[in-house]
């Protein structure tokens, strides 16, 4: 064997030290061609150095076999080694087949574990010749010997552990990387759509990638009971294809609750002179989450949690029905907008009402609605707070909320996809001429926000992202959770009437090229 070749060659000249007397005057080796060591010394004829010779050649076999055993089980343990090596090597090879090129560790393999083995077993043997004692001065030598050893180990250890953290480092920086390579795609897509929007939507179409942006608020002028009416909501019929192109206007009262008055016009033109209207006098309002679709008012019936619904043709109440499980009475309205616990909304997908629960903690729910019976058809429960929103609308089936920023700037931060049951993260300003936002309404025949600001009508145009003008994607792949426009946060199974809010299970989806691809069609 080679290495007790080495081992007794080493041994045989620890009797030549220096400052000792000379043991061993000469040897001659060689190995013949089957690989016979052959060794000839010469010792002098001293019976007290050949017992000390005979009983480190003794201490030595008893060693090498001590060794051998150590040896033999590290070959056993050769193979589980191998398994775990295989373990860790496997987010090395997800990156290069990610991104050819970059490797992991060259200490990552099998041979790197042999060695430190090896290591570890040559630095018991030198602790075990070192406890045997023998010749003097030997010890000396075996305490350096443990010493190169254990540096040899720490050494190793440390070149791993650094070549590890290198190997993270270099991870981390990748995903960074392709971050900002995802924003600057999502800014120059942006960018792209705005310099070439392609045709304009056609009414009722959602043939889009989601909002992109919002365009300045469009003053209009103020409602027509005067200053002192901060409260109110106005707008169009938002069904998608309006049997009439009426305006409404419906200013509550000075406490900024009850909703009393409400006039129709039967143009833009009409409504800017103040001139061919209609007003009728209704009487059982609660609060500025009223809407129009179809030529029905929807609202909130005061001081209940019932829906109700006015025909605008004779003014007459054709349908009220409870709204179940709702809170009522200024429980969970949004904030700065008292008495709005029922807001409903229409679009191009159908009649909703936004709203909150005790059993969902006041996080904003979303039910659809039979806009004949008001009954519920399906309903979403979303992550979001309903107090800490400024106000929320419909269009194409999604949620978009909004929250103040400041005085004169909202945001429009986060977006629910019934289609997909995908939560979204979005940052979308918009400017507001005075503080609160009241009665958030839109339209999908013109693609318009019809907003009421204390007390001024105003409205602003909304620009979607136009799918056949869509850059192509780049070939670099992304982290899961990043795209553009949107970043998805969770999902949330839809329920039938019925279900409640503890039956609901979230899941984790991965997200698709288009943000909103559920809702195209």
């Amino acid at each position: 064997m080679h290495i007790n070749l080495a081992l007794l060659t080493s041994f045989l000249m620890l009797l030549v030290l220096p400052g000792q007397p000379q043991l061993v005057r000469s040897t001659l080796n060689s190995m013949d061609e089957s690989g016979t060591f052959q060794c000839v010394v010469h010792l002098p004829n001293d019976s007290i150095f050949l017992q000390q010779l005979e009983q480190l050649q003794n201490t030595l076999q008893d060693l090498i076999g001590k060794y051998e055993q150590q040896l033999s089980r590290a070959k056993e343990y050769a193979p589980t080694t191998e398994e775990q090596d295989s373990q860790t090597l496997e987010p090395r090879h997800t990156l290069e087949s990610r991104y050819p090129g970059v490797t992991g560790s060259q200490y990552d393999n099998p041979a790197f574990t042999l060695l430190r083995l090896e290591l570890e077993g040559a630095q018991e043997l030198a602790a075990q010749l070192q406890a045997k004692g023998g010749v003097s001065g030997a010890p000396e030598l075996l305490h350096q010997l443990r010493n190169q050893v254990t540096n040899a180990s720490l050494s190793l250890k440390l070149l791993v552990d650094a070549d590890f953290r290198s190997f993270r480092a270099l991870q981390e920086e990748v995903h960074i990387l392709e971050g900002r390579l995802s924003e600057c795609e999502r800014e120059r897509e942006q960018e792209h759509s705005s310099r070439y929007p392609g045709p304009p939507l056609a009414p009722g179409a959602c043939t889009h990638g989601g909002l992109q942006k919002v365009s300045r608020p469009i003053v209009l002028k103020l409602n027509w009971r005067g200053l002192s009416y901060k409260v109110g909501a106005w707008g169009r019929d938002s069904a998608p294809n309006p049997v009439s192109a009426l305006y409404w206007v419906s200013p509550l009262r000075a406490d900024g609750r009850y909703f009393d008055y409400y006039r129709l016009y039967k143009s833009y033109g009409d409504l800017v002179v103040l001139k061919h209207y209609e007003q009728w006098k209704m009487g059982y309002g609660d609060g500025s989450g009223n809407t129009v679709y179809k030529n029905c008012m929807y609202f909130n019936y005061y001081g209940t949690r019932d829906m109700a619904k006015v025909d605008l043709s004779s003014n007459t109440l054709v349908l009220r029905r409870p709204l179940p499980g709702a809170t009522y009475n200024n429980r969970f309205s949004y904030a700065a907008v008292p008495w709005t616990t029922l807001d409903f909304a229409g679009d191009e997908k159908g009649l909703w009402v936004l709203y909150a629960t005790e059993e969902s903690k006041g996080n904003l729910v979303i039910s659809r609605l039979n806009d004949s019976t008001l009954e519920v058809e399906q309903t979403w429960y979303t992550s979001q707070y309903k107090p800490a929103l400024s106000g929320a609308f419909m269009a194409c089936g999604v949620l978009y909320a909004l929250r103040s920023l400041s005085t004169h700037q909202e945001e429009i931060f986060y977006a629910y996809d019934t289609a997909t049951c995908q939560e979204h993260r979005l940052s979308i300003l918009l400017d507001k001429m005075l503080e609160t936002l009241q009665g958030i309404n839109y339209c999908p025949w013109d693609h318009k926000l019809y907003v009421y600001n204390d007390g001024f009508l105003i409205n602003y145009d909304l620009t979607f992202l136009t799918v056949k003008e869509k850059l192509p994607r780049s070939s670099i792949k992304r982290p899961s959770g990043s795209s553009a426009p949107f970043k998805p946060i969770r999902s949330n199974k839809p329920s039938r009437p019925g279900d409640s809010v503890t039956d609901q299970s979230t899941h984790k989806n991965t997200l698709s090229s288009s943000p909103l691809e559920g809702h195209l069609s």
